[in-house]
């Protein structure tokens, strides 16, 4: 019988540290630099950026993310209000330009990241065993190896912990759990990293990780689309 309580007693440690790793609720502000070949002219409001998080769900801007599904949303009112103030409308759509675009990523897609890809243009992720500590959190090693249109290895190390947020983090690099320090590739030798300098916990509500009402759905094909005709009627104005 008493071996039968420390069972339980231990099956109760161990869940309670599991969910520990997810219940983490405030705001990660991290600063902004650009840290590639060829420098990358940043706004001052572009040098600061954070991201919510309440338990398994992440918010930046106008974008959440629960679990491995995302929702964005997008208001294009103002650009159509003007179109149609200037005598232009849209063939194609009629709706008011509150828009919202939802996604759900695909397990097996984000573990591919992980298979070795060393084609021109391609990149893929390397976790390796190595730790350190990251503002009260133990942040673990990743290299993103990026390589250009001549094949050659660009390699950023970053850092992420598995303490905050979901598994994966669908809204900054999709990687296996919450970035510390992670370099975004761009184009023509530019990349800017972000580092997190400080974590804020509270201040959340699981309110604020609602999509806003009055939105209507729409596929990432009907926005491009939307774009496109919303650009050519532009054209029109000049």
């Amino acid at each position: 019988m008493k071996k039968i309580f420390v069972a339980a007693a231990l099956m109760l440690l161990t869940m309670s540290t599991l969910i520990a790793q997810n219940n983490f609720r405030g705001i990660v502000k991290f600063k902004v630099e650009s840290t590639g070949k060829v420098d990358v002219q940043l706004k001052p409001e572009q040098t600061l950026f954070e991201i919510k998080v309440y338990d398994s769900k992440l918010m930046v801007g106008n974008t959440i993310q629960n679990g491995l599904k995302t929702v964005a949303a997008t208001d294009l009112s103002p650009i159509i209000s003007y179109l149609a103030a200037n005598g232009i409308e849209l063939e194609t759509y009629t709706g008011d330009g509150k828009i919202l675009v939802r996604d759900e990523a695909n397990v097996d897609s984000l573990k591919s990241i992980e298979l070795k890809d060393e084609e021109p243009g391609h990149y893929y992720y390397e976790y390796v065993d190595e730790t350190q500590e990251m503002l009260g959190y133990t942040a673990k090693k990743l290299i993103v190896h990026s390589f250009d249109e001549e094949g050659q290895d660009n390699p950023s190390i970053c850092w992420y912990t598995t303490e905050i947020g979901p598994e994966y983090c669908l809204l900054m690099g999709r990687i296996k759990g919450f970035p510390m320090v992670f370099t975004q590739m761009l184009p023509d030798g530019k990349a800017v990293t972000y580092t997190a300098t400080e974590v804020v916990k509270g201040k959340v509500k699981e309110a604020e990780f609602f999509p806003p009402a009055g939105y209507k759905d729409m596929t990432e094909e009907e926005l491009d689309a939307l774009g496109e005709e919303i650009q050519n009627a532009a054209e029109l104005l000049e």
